[in-house]
């Protein structure tokens, strides 16, 4: 699915094809009804048209009859054609457009969400080559994916609509064709041959204008879709952190910045306007001019000569006006087809940055250097990291953070501390291959369930054992284990409401403070079991005894379990008996880490009474001491 028509043909050639072909051909069936539904009215709109004409003649014995029961078979015909044919016709296309669109909505949905995490490489990923990193990931999914199908099924009807009107038409003008004056060399097919040829004069000339129209108005249109997507972005990033613009009080900032991404938006739309309001006038005049003055002109000269008479003359008009206005389909919806364009162009970008990222390390070498390797061990030996650098993007960039040899052996608890800014963060994400750029050796404990824990914690919109069962299904744990992690993990206050997915009209993301979110966490690591642990300023949001209980909880829960931890604190937290969580640090100084042993703090009282300055002896004591000794 990386170019337009991979795209376009995908599901018809899916394990779905037999639902795709079966609601394709029934639209196709319903095309060619309508397009001879079409040669139809153009018959009764002669019969009514001559009826008029001779109300007056003598040898009509009924006129009044004779045009009530044109217009009648005219009605009749319209209801047929437009709400029989072609009203079930837009029923059938619609299923096909909502099932299309599910399915590649699926598709996409199963590409980004991989164990590859491709969601988070496409966003993160620099433009390599001629692949374009893909901005407003949602609006590409949503809206450009319904408005890209939406636009090819009604493309494919109009040009199977084209292909049905020329047989059916053609057939029928062809069959009515007279000879013209001046064009004897023609015969009987000289009416037919002026009509074709007026047809294939003015319909290709417009359409050329049209396609040039068009080509502006898909710029603009993907202009537009940019634009808008950058502004419902930052509204989005706004809302989530509402809050903190609140409580900074900056209002002012968050406004001055919404102003100027519409400034983008409104420009854009200006211009938009112009060309679609020119576009409009442009379609007007060439119907009006198709519609009355080209296709009533090829058979004039017939009608004028006498070898037409009347009806056959509108009958003719008619058919080629339908004609013309089955051909001309393409300057009616060359705005949608500009639209179709710019949507099929954001989804194919999206399409190739999914493709592109399904090998990471080969996609960020093309903008820097990315050469990780990753490979397992006995669980006996731990983890182990070697000769590792950390770079950001560019190919001669320089290491920020090196380690030439780190070894976390199983069970051990390890702090790493250092400046804000110094890699912490970054090491740990390279370690779970989340870092795009640098190199070096992972060795992971094999078989060893590893488990990462950030700062930051957003909860999907499910019930709070989903939450408390991630990155597992709520299938794979019985209530009474998930309970239990509830309970040690602080949050036994919540256990009756489980199984539901809001309280009070609030999500879980909304009810919980960012405490009881890290609290959350606790309960899952509990609940898992992980061999391998990393906690990235998971405790940010506790407090003091908080902390502890964190700690304590996995120390009591999970003996067995290797600690990385990332905290902003200087020391690390003990339990409230005083006893060591960590058993070593890795310092991160100058660029460079590493480890040791974390060397045990005295207890608080301890240090205190050392640390007191000695009163001053009496020089008696002292003489005697002295006196003893010798």
């Amino acid at each position: 699915m990386r170019s337009f028509w991979g795209l376009m043909k995908a599901y018809w050639f899916s394990e779905r094809w037999k639902e795709a072909w079966t609601l394709t051909i029934v639209i196709a069936l319903l095309t060619a009804l309508s397009s001879k539904a079409g040669v139809w009215f153009a018959l009764a709109l002669g019969e009514l048209g001559n009826s008029i004409a001779f109300f007056h003649d003598a040898a009509n014995t009924s006129p009044l009859q004779a045009i009530l029961t044109n217009a009648g078979i005219l009605v009749l015909l319209v209801v047929l054609k437009d709400a029989g044919f072609t009203g079930v016709r837009g029923l059938v296309s619609a299923t096909l457009h909502r099932k299309w669109r599910g399915w590649l909505n699926s598709q996409f949905n199963e590409a980004l969400l991989d164990g590859n995490h491709t969601h988070f490489h496409a966003q993160h990923g620099s433009a390599a080559g001629d692949i374009v990193a893909p901005d407003n990931i949602d609006q590409r999914i949503q809206e450009s994916i319904k408005d890209m199908t939406g636009g090819a099924i009604g493309l494919a009807m109009g040009v199977l609509g084209v292909a049905t009107s020329l047989y059916f038409i053609g057939e029928n003008l062809i069959g009515s064709s007279v000879e013209v004056k001046g064009l004897e060399f023609l015969g009987s097919y000289g009416s037919a041959v002026l009509a074709f040829l007026a047809v294939a004069i003015y319909v290709p000339l417009n359409t050329w204008i049209a396609v040039k129209l068009g080509r502006l108005l898909e710029r603009l249109n993907i202009r537009m879709q940019q634009a808008e997507g950058s502004y419902r972005s930052e509204l989005t990033t706004f809302l989530r952190r509402s809050f903190h613009v609140a409580a900074s009080h900056g209002e002012d900032v968050q406004k001055s910045m919404h102003d100027k991404l519409y400034v983008d938006i409104d420009k854009t739309w200006g211009k938009l306007n112009v060309v679609n309001n020119s576009y409009t006038s442009f379609e007007l005049i060439y119907n009006f001019l198709g519609a009355r003055i080209v296709a009533y002109g090829p058979g004039l000269v017939s009608f004028i000569h006498n070898r037409l008479d009347y009806k056959g003359y509108i009958t003719g008009s008619e058919m080629v006006a339908q004609l013309i206005s089955q051909c001309s389909w393409f300057i009616h919806v060359m705005p949608a087809i500009a639209t179709l364009r710019a949507n099929s162009q954001r989804v194919t970008e999206l399409a190739n940055a999914i493709e592109s990222v399904q090998h990471p390390q080969a996609f960020y070498s093309q903008t820097g250097q990315s050469d990780f390797h990753y490979a397992s061990q006995n669980p006996v030996f731990g983890l182990t990291i070697q000769k590792l650098e950390l770079a950001h993007q560019g190919e001669d960039a320089t290491p920020f953070l090196s380690a030439a040899n780190l070894r976390f052996r199983r069970g051990e608890w390890t702090f790493l501390k250092g400046e804000s800014g110094c890699g912490k963060t970054s090491l740990v994400k390279a370690i779970n291959g989340l870092w795009p750029y640098g190199r070096g050796t992972i060795v992971f404990p094999d078989g060893v369930k590893s488990f990462y824990a950030a700062q930051e914690i957003k909860l999907q919109q499910v019930s709070l054992k989903q939450l408390v069962c991630l990155p597992g299904s709520e299938h794979d744990h019985g209530d009474a284990q998930v309970a239990s992690a509830l309970h040690k993990a602080g949050l036994g206050d919540f256990i009756e409401h489980m199984a539901n997915e809001s309280r009070e009209g609030k999500s879980w993301d909304q009810v919980l403070s960012g405490g009881q979110k890290q609290k959350l966490v606790v309960a899952r690591i509990i609940l898992q079991q992980p061999g391998l642990l990393f906690l990235d300023e998971a405790t940010g949001a506790l407090d003091p005894e908080g902390k502890i209980a964190f700690h304590q909880a996995i120390k009591d829960n999970c003996p067995d379990v290797t600690v990385i931890s990332v905290m902003h604190e200087a020391v690390a937290p003990r339990s409230a008996a005083g006893t060591e969580f960590y058993h070593s640090i890795v310092l991160i100084a100058d660029g460079v880490a590493t480890k040791k042993p974390l060397v045990p703090t005295l207890p608080v009282e301890l240090t205190t009474i050392l640390t007191q300055p000695r009163p001053v002896e009496d020089k008696w004591l002292r003489f005697s001491r002295r006196l003893k000794q010798k």
